[in-house]
């Protein structure tokens, strides 16, 4: 593609996946009534609000409970750091104050305002929905543009009609001496990089701490740093690495979608204890002051003014006139509500210049400024330049997304493993025609090994675990560490009450030849659930449990909404983790159970057969893997072929007969 058509492919495909976003949602706000969308996870009803004042860096805080204070609050997708809308019941599209989630728990939610929300949040029979941010997609439309003034040496690069460039490797002082020699020469050829390098790090290899060493080692040369990542969880990961070292850092973005326990290198919070910033603040206490004092005196709302500019009232009133039949007391009250309001812009727009300058010196004295893609593309780093942009989780990344980033600085290193999931496409134009694709996977096409490292040590899994992936997705090259290699559940077990195969690390249980473990689909949904392998779940699970094994160190997953839906109802444990293997990508547990879910007899499997999927499944546990499938269905993918013959081959594999093991 020349750069033209490279900048109308993707916005197009933004412009789609945007489209599409914002179709489901308002489709499904307008299908459902609040009470169903409440029972799929994507609503509370029938709420009332508090407010707690001001906090997380002066946003205004409403906590929101059941009308009957004593309910919990219902299951949801609802969590912390998402955008939300408050509307009196039934009139979303009318009343509304939109706000982000800052706290949760059993029984409330706490909703952090930008500016003080209207009064009906504190009132009763109150909706909070769930809401589609489309910000993010307005940066990326904004990086595509800037992407056309990119210097022609730049844009050939990135778009493979030039070779990316590289100074001399020279001998550094790590510092983490405890770097393995992959994680070192990724961490030297990354600073030997003119233009740009991956890290390609498969799972348990910690592209995350050789990441912080890039950007240790950039620090220490001067340079200045933006480390960015699609989700504000991998973002938190850098910030409380670079943290624990040293590094003055800074996160920017909302402080709701940061853990407590980093909130002190908010933005929000370090622009506290600069002098502008109180000024600021206590300029803004004076305009609220004002404010109130305006609703003493007469709004020249029009049918006051009479078409009179503000002008023309200032200057009729100080002389005592009237005109159009208005009232000289109309007309006084008027001038002073005219007064107050321009003293009030004025203190605003002070107290907004203040704030900026103290935002400035925080951003300006930071040696590195972490933030997800998005916020990179924020009015507040709009005139900030990087030597260098770390770019981690990068794979799960759209290209446009990572190009915010991208185009913030001179040099760019990026981190990620694309035999993973890609990032989560909506609109199947959109993904067919190459949104599914990150930059990081594109690079790798266009100019191979020259500019990768590929982390070859593990420590996560144990061996037995790891062997299918290895072989399977990166060609045998990983191997796992010493202190790794050999542990299982022996090493963590209260309770001796144990049978060897109980320890052992990796068993593939098949469900081939029984009706009881079909496949079905609920009437009204697209996935897929499976009752027989969510009993066998719960079985597996409560049996792990009773040997002493913390629920906390317990996940189980499954690729199917449906699936996770309905284990979630048999298995309720206080913190043992039951998600989709999409939301689960990034983690890992002591165990992990998988639920394959597909049973059926054409052998449709869905889109199990994207095997990045399988790959993340099978590479979460550190300790013990089982896997419940029907290797009837599973094998028609070569894949899942190789899967079940290598469980039998090491003796991993147990066949179910009706309801036995």
């Amino acid at each position: 593609m020349d750069e033209n058509e490279y900048i109308r492919h993707f916005t197009e495909l933004v412009e789609l996946e945007r489209e599409e976003q914002m179709r489901l949602h308002e489709e499904e706000m307008r299908r459902l009534s609040g009470r169903e969308r409440e029972e799929k996870g994507r609503a509370f009803m029938k709420m009332k609000g508090k407010s707690q004042g001001l906090g997380l860096g002066g946003k205004h805080l409403v906590k929101f409970r059941k009308q009957n204070s004593d309910s919990t609050l219902p299951e949801s997708e609802i969590e912390v750091g998402d955008l939300v809308l408050v509307s009196k019941s039934g009139t979303w599209e009318e009343d509304n104050s939109m706000g982000t989630v800052a706290e949760k728990t059993s029984y409330t939610i706490t909703v952090a305002f930008d500016e003080a929300p209207p009064g009906f949040v504190f009132r009763k029979d109150l909706r909070i929905d769930l809401f589609v941010n489309d910000i993010t997609f307005q940066r990326m439309i904004e990086a595509l543009k800037k992407f056309k003034r990119q210097p022609r040496w730049r844009k050939d690069k990135l778009l493979g009609n030039a070779a990316p460039d590289f100074t001399g490797i020279s001998e550094i002082e790590f510092l983490n001496t405890e770097l393995n020699k992959s994680q070192r020469e990724a961490v030297l050829r990354s600073l030997a990089a003119r233009d740009f390098f991956l890290i390609h790090g498969p799972p348990g290899t910690g592209k995350t701490i050789t990441c912080v060493e890039v950007i240790a080692q950039l620090v220490r040369r001067g340079c200045k740093i933006l480390a960015a990542a699609d989700s504000n969880v991998a973002v938190d990961n850098i910030v409380e690495r670079l943290d624990k070292i040293g590094v003055n850092v800074v996160r920017i973005g909302h402080p709701a979608r940061v853990i407590p326990s980093l909130r002190r290198r908010s933005l929000d919070y370090l622009v506290q204890e600069e002098p502008e910033y109180t000024k600021s603040q206590e300029l803004r206490e004076r305009a609220y002051v004002m404010k109130e004092r305006m609703k003493g005196f007469v709004m020249p709302e029009m049918r006051w003014r009479r078409g009179l500019s503000d002008e023309a009232i200032t200057k009729l009133a100080s002389e005592g006139k009237t005109v159009r039949g208005i009232p000289g007391k109309k007309m006084a009250g008027m001038r002073k509500w005219l007064e107050l309001k321009q003293r009030i812009d004025k203190l605003f727009g002070d107290a907004w210049e203040l704030e900026e300058c103290a935002i400035k010196r925080v951003i300006s004295d930071a040696e590195v400024v972490c933030a997800t893609n998005s916020t990179a593309g924020s009015e507040i780093l709009k005139s900030e330049k990087f030597d260098f942009a770390v770019i981690d989780e990068a794979t799960q990344s759209t290209e446009p997304s990572s190009l915010i980033a991208v185009l913030k600085a001179k040099r760019v290193i990026m981190a990620g493993d694309h035999r993973q999931l890609p990032p989560t496409i909506l609109n199947e134009e959109a993904a067919r025609e190459g949104l599914s694709k990150s930059l990081f996977e594109r690079l790798l096409e266009l100019h191979g090994d020259r500019i990768r490292v590929m982390l070859e040590v593990q420590y996560r899994m144990n061996e037995e675990i790891a062997e299918f992936p290895n072989n399977e997705f990166y060609a045998g090259k990983l191997r796992a560490d010493e202190q790794v290699k050999k542990h299982n559940l022996r090493d963590v077990l209260t309770n001796s009450e144990f049978v060897q195969e109980d320890v052992k690390p990796f068993l593939f249980i098949d469900t081939c030849g029984s009706d009881e473990f079909r496949e079905r689909v609920k009437r009204g949904s697209t996935s897929r659930e499976n009752p027989g392998e969510a009993k066998l779940v719960k079985d597996i699970a409560e049996r792990l449990l009773g040997m002493g094994i913390r629920p906390e160190d317990v996940a189980v997953i499954s690729p199917y909404v449906d699936q996770v839906a309905l284990i979630r109802t048999m298995l309720r444990v206080d913190g043992l983790e039951i998600k989709t293997v999409d939301g689960f990508q990034g983690r890992e547990k002591e165990v992990v159970i998988v639920s394959f879910v597909r049973s059926n007899k054409s052998g449709e499997i869905g889109f199990l057969r994207d095997l990045r999927r399988l790959n993340v499944s099978i590479t979460r546990a550190k300790r013990k893997l089982v896997l419940i499938g029907d290797s009837d269905t599973l094998e028609r993918e070569g894949c899942y072929k190789r899967l079940v013959e290598l469980a039998k081959e090491r003796g991993a594999y147990k066949r179910v007969v009706g309801d036995e093991e």
